[in-house]
């Protein structure tokens, strides 16, 4: 998983270096599928079904613009803009493990409340991993996250929340970015867990787009997301997915 880890976040860098206005969604899918390949893994989000679900994903990369919180399709005809912001989220299988990431870019020069943004979302998942060590709580972690968030002045999406990931794209257990302080699952050693805060410009409510995939914010405003794949050990956690 270390390895798969590193390739993972070597071509999500990659994909990140292509973002410039004019580049469609579909050029950066089509760059993460190229590249996962060429690494000899494979792309987890491509044909994936949530649980519960019989429709299929239809891609190897999420593309989310703006308002677009998660699980945005990367059309071709959804062409980037100065001034947009966009979260990209990729996973990866590697030799039969998974890992997951996501971080959010601007597209050239972006408004100084889109940076306050991106950047309040980085350091609430920074700040989040530090809870993570065994014999804490889930609880500890998302009272952090929540806490970060609302003191920069965002709030924290609830509806969507972090997991487990390893063996498949998606375990248990669901991870909120909320929580109260020695509340929630006890961490154990060993425990490989996808944690993603995602922040919002304006209210926390959310809604499902037509096409069934993509979350939006229900106020239309923007939306930012990171996440980090990591391992929990009894004095803190190692990240897997940093190059």
């Amino acid at each position: 998983m270390k390895e798969g880890g590193r390739i993972l976040a070597s071509v999500l860098n990659e994909v990140v270096f292509r973002v410039k206005p004019g580049v469609s969604a579909k050029e950066l899918d089509d760059l993460a599928y190229k590249l996962i390949k060429k690494s000899g893994g494979e792309p987890s989000f491509l044909n994936y079904s949530p649980p519960g679900d019989t429709k299929k994903y239809p891609a190897s990369l999420c593309v989310s613009i703006n308002d677009e919180i998660v699980h945005g399709l990367p059309a071709a005809d959804k062409i980037l803009r100065e001034g947009d912001i966009v979260s990209l989220d990729l996973g990866l299988e590697y030799k039969k493990f998974f890992t997951d990431m996501s971080v959010t870019v601007g597209v050239g020069k972006i408004s100084e409340e889109a940076k306050r943004l991106i950047d309040a979302t980085r350091e609430a998942l920074e700040r989040g991993m530090r809870e993570m060590k065994a014999g804490g709580r889930l609880g500890d972690y998302g009272f952090v996250v929540k806490d970060f968030a609302q003191s920069a002045g965002f709030s924290v999406v609830k509806e969507l929340v972090g997991h487990g990931v390893g063996y498949i794209p998606h375990e248990d257990p669901d991870i909120p970015n909320y929580g109260k302080k020695g509340e929630g699952l006890k961490l154990k050693e060993g425990m490989v867990l996808a944690l993603e805060p995602m922040l919002c410009e304006g209210r926390e409510d959310v809604m499902l787009g037509k096409d069934g995939w993509v979350w939006k914010t229900k106020d239309g405003l923007l939306s930012a997301h990171f996440e980090h794949t990591i391992v929990v050990e009894k004095d803190g956690c190692i990240v897997l997915t940093k190059i």
